[in-house]
């Protein structure tokens, strides 16, 4: 059996090193007119006697070890991160109060990078090639801390559209939209080639002589090409949605409109098709009385 002894937790002592006042040290030209610059707001690196340009400056050339020359070059502000780890939950001395990156950052002109803080706002904004700028402090001492945090460069802004306007139809367009009024489709058929079309116009578009002979077609049609949408709209059942070119029973040319009823990946070309009306108390002279076109359940159509 274990003794008391042997049950008793681990002694351990706490304790701090401190230097009280702070630790100071003596910067030196070299680093000492980085930070100077970073006071005044500006970025600035080292020429080697090779020629490469250190950020930050070092006193020495890592690869030769010779000391460096002595030209300051300005360089940035802006840079380009190469790597970088999230931060989900920052700590307590960490530069920003929420989630962030550590990103190694090559500032243009330099050949080095530096490591800073990225505020990207989310993970998914990170990558190798972002572009990023300095967020400076109001109150700049000389620390590498007076830049706040570097931030991604503006790429893409979004503004709020919205126009209104009003359409006048014409006489072809009017009699299509009267007959959706009613619950019909309005289509029309050409006397010398004998095509129907809908919507119901006044011309034939192929032989190009005017058109006389109304006709009613029916809701039923064929899917003869459509595509998935991810983008919301108003109009569509759910996102993903489609929109495709129904040709009705009965037609030769195709017509545009919504398919619903069934989920945006099942629908296919050759898919039968029928309108789905709004309420005939609801309808008024607009496209809108058809919600969408849904599946019939009859077997496909062959194209």
């Amino acid at each position: 059996m274990p003794s008391s002894e042997d049950t008793q937790a681990p002694l351990r002592a706490r304790h701090v090193l401190e230097f009280p006042g702070g630790y100071t040290r003596t910067t030196g030209p070299v680093i000492g007119r980085f930070l100077t610059e970073l006071r005044d707001g500006r970025l600035v690196g080292v020429r080697t006697a090779g020629g490469r340009t250190l950020v930050p400056p070092l006193e020495y050339d890592p690869e030769t070890g010779d000391a460096v020359t002595g030209e300051f070059v300005e360089v940035g502000p802006a840079g380009t991160v190469e790597s970088w780890a999230w931060v989900t939950t920052p700590r307590k001395n960490h530069p920003l109060d929420r989630p962030f990156a550590w990103a190694l950052i090559r500032l243009d002109g330099a050949d080095t990078s530096l490591v800073h803080a990225v505020d990207a706002g989310d993970v998914r904004a990170m990558r190798p090639g972002l572009r990023v700028r300095p967020r400076w402090r109001a109150g700049r001492t000389g620390h590498i801390t007076d830049i706040e945090s570097f931030v991604p460069e503006v790429t893409r802004i979004v503004s709020e559209v919205s126009v209104e306007y009003s359409v006048t139809p014409g006489l072809a367009l009017t009699r299509f939209l009267q007959g959706v009024a009613e619950g019909v489709l309005v289509g029309c058929r050409c006397g010398t080639c004998h095509k129907v079309y809908v919507p119901y116009r006044l011309s034939c578009p192929e032989c190009g002589v005017a058109v006389t002979e109304e006709v009613v077609v029916p809701d039923t049609g064929t899917i003869t090409t459509f595509a998935i949408n991810n983008l919301p709209d108003p109009r569509a059942p759910e996102v993903p949605f489609v929109s495709a070119y129904i040709q009705l029973d009965g037609t030769d040319i195709p017509m545009i409109a919504l398919v619903g009823g069934i989920p945006a990946h099942e629908v296919r070309q050759g898919m039968r098709v029928r309108a789905v009306w709004v309420p005939e108390e609801e309808r008024t002279t607009s496209m809108s009385n058809i919600k969408w076109f849904a599946p019939t359940g009859e077997p496909d159509a062959e194209l």
